[in-house]
């Protein structure tokens, strides 16, 4: 298990967004989304090259080039990372139907890794002592691309028009 206390992220530099190439820096708009999502999808590929996609809750900021999550329960994940680290995350404000699809090379860590003790003190924090942290994943993040639904585009909604109307959909608010 690990064990440590938890590093503050340190400032982060603002990319061009919505733009693909290597060297991305983590946005503070990027961070912003990631804190908000609290469920996120990751994709690994499996021995037959099919894709593998697996919840993750706890995928975090490391620094401005790194992600993190915790492996939880993903032996199926973790065992396609240890043979092919390439690993895509598609993080999404549910509400505002906008986030982030990130692209780079994984490496898994072991619970001893300063690292992975970081993320298992958050999971703690956050979860509880119950929920395990076998290893942690951190991901070299090498590209970045806005995700953005259709309705920006097609319907020229905003932000703060999307937010209200699924609010109101999930029944969040009032209509």
């Amino acid at each position: 298990m690990c064990q440590s206390a938890v590093t503050p992220i340190r400032s982060l530099r603002r990319p061009r967004r919505g733009k693909k190439g290597t060297g991305t820096t983590i946005s503070q708009d990027m961070i912003d989304i990631i804190e908000k999502s609290k469920l996120m999808f990751v994709a690994t590929v499996n021995d037959d090259g099919a894709p593998n996609f697996s919840p993750k809750g706890s995928v975090r900021v490391l620094d401005d080039k790194h992600l993190i999550f915790a492996d939880i329960a993903s032996p199926h994940t973790i065992d396609n990372l240890r043979a092919r680290p390439a690993i895509e995350i598609n993080v999404v404000d549910f509400l505002s139907r906008r986030g982030y699809r990130f692209g780079g090379t994984a490496e898994v860590l072991d619970p001893t890794d300063p690292a992975c003790t970081h993320i298992a003190t958050w999971l703690r924090e956050t979860n509880g002592d119950s929920v395990p942290c076998h290893h942690a994943v951190r991901i070299e993040e090498t590209r970045a691309e806005e995700l953005l639904s259709p309705a920006y585009t097609f319907q020229k909604s905003t932000e703060p028009e999307l937010r209200h109307a699924w609010m109101s959909k999930y029944g969040l608010v009032q209509p």
